[in-house]
C-alpha cells in the first residue's frame, strides 16, 4: 500500500541516484523532487529497438493465433503496440494479455486492453502463479521481451506444455560512461539512496563499482525482488531494500521511510 503523502517523511537535503532508463527515470525523478530530494539520473541499462525481420512481421500478422501474450516490460509493450497498430486495424479478440509489473500493465490498459496481472507482487514468479497460466498444455503463448533476459517464464511455461514463441523487440545495452561521469555520479553526488530496479541494472552497477572509487556500498539500495537483493548483498551492498510495489509513489515512500529510520511501506531484504 502506498504511504499517504502527508505521512511520508521529507526527503529535503537527501540525494537520490536513479539508475533506471528513460522515460521511467525522469518520471520517477519528478516524484522524488516533489518530496524535496535532489536527484541525479544515471541510467545503467540502455535499450535499442531491434530491426524488423520477416519472421517478426509474420508473428505480428499471426497475432490472432495466440491464446496468451505475455509482455515483460513497459518498453516492450510500447514497441509491440506500435507494430500492432501498423498491421492490425483492430487488435484481435480472444487473447489473454499479461503484464509483468504495474508499469507494463498501465501501458497495455491505456491502449484499451484488459490485462491479467498478479494482485500481489510484480515478479515473474508472481505472474506464473496466476491460475490462467496453470493449465496451458498445447496453448500458444507469445512472450514479448528483450533479446536476452531471465528464462524463468519461458522454461516454466514450456515445462507446463505450452507452445511458446519468443518475440524479442529490443536489446539491452550497457551505457558507456567516462571515468569522470562515474566519479561525479558516485562520489561527488554521494547519494543517500540508489534506485536499481532490475537484476541487469544491479549487475552493471556492481561492475562499475568494482572499477571506481566510491561510497555506494553504504547507501540505501532499492531493488525489485529478494533474488536481486541477495545479488546486491553478495556484491557488498549493505542496505538493499524492496519497496511495497514498483509504483513511483511507493518507491519514493520507501526511500523516505527507510532514510528516516522508520519501518513500513517497504521491507528490508533478508
Amino acid at each position: 500500500m502506498a504511504t499517504p503523502r502527508a505521512e511520508m517523511p521529507s526527503l529535503r537535503n537527501r540525494r537520490v541516484l536513479i539508475c533506471r532508463p528513460e522515460p521511467e527515470a525522469s518520471r520517477l525523478a519528478g516524484g522524488f523532487q516533489a518530496a524535496g530530494a535532489e536527484v541525479c539520473i544515471f541510467p545503467l541499462v540502455g535499450r535499442d529497438p531491434l530491426p524488423e525481420t520477416p519472421e517478426r512481421r509474420s508473428i505480428i500478422l499471426g497475432l490472432d493465433q495466440f491464446s496468451h501474450i505475455i509482455i515483460v516490460s513497459p518498453y516492450a509493450a510500447r514497441l509491440l503496440l506500435a507494430e500492432v497498430d501498423t498491421w492490425w486495424p483492430q487488435i484481435p479478440t480472444g487473447i489473454g494479455w499479461y503484464a509483468v509489473g504495474s508499469g507494463t500493465a498501465a501501458v497495455l490498459s491505456e491502449h484499451g486492453l484488459i490485462v491479467r496481472k498478479p494482485s500481489t507482487g510484480w515478479t515473474s514468479e508472481d505472474l506464473l502463479a496466476l491460475p490462467s497460466l496453470a493449465q496451458i498444455k498445447n496453448d500458444k503463448v507469445l512472450l514479448v521481451r528483450a533479446d536476452t533476459g531471465r528464462e524463468l517464464i519461458y522454461q516454466t511455461l514450456e515445462a507446463r506444455g505450452a507452445q511458446i514463441t519468443l518475440l524479442p523487440l529490443y536489446q539491452r545495452l550497457i551505457p558507456d560512461y567516462t571515468d569522470e561521469e562515474i566519479h561525479r555520479a558516485f562520489s561527488e553526488f554521494s547519494p543517500d539512496a540508489v534506485i536499481a530496479l532490475s537484476g541487469g541494472t544491479v549487475n552493471n552497477l556492481v561492475a562499475l563499482c568494482a572499477n571506481s572509487s566510491h561510497n555506494l556500498y553504504d547507501s540505501l539500495l532499492v531493488v525489485p525482488a529478494e533474488r536481486v537483493a541477495v545479488q546486491a548483498r553478495t556484491a557488498g551492498f549493505k542496505n538493499p531494500c524492496i519497496p511495497g510495489s514498483l509504483a513511483d509513489n511507493d518507491i519514493v515512500a520507501t526511500v523516505a521511510i527507510q532514510l528516516a529510520g522508520r519501518n513500513g511501506g517497504s521491507r528490508t531484504a533478508k
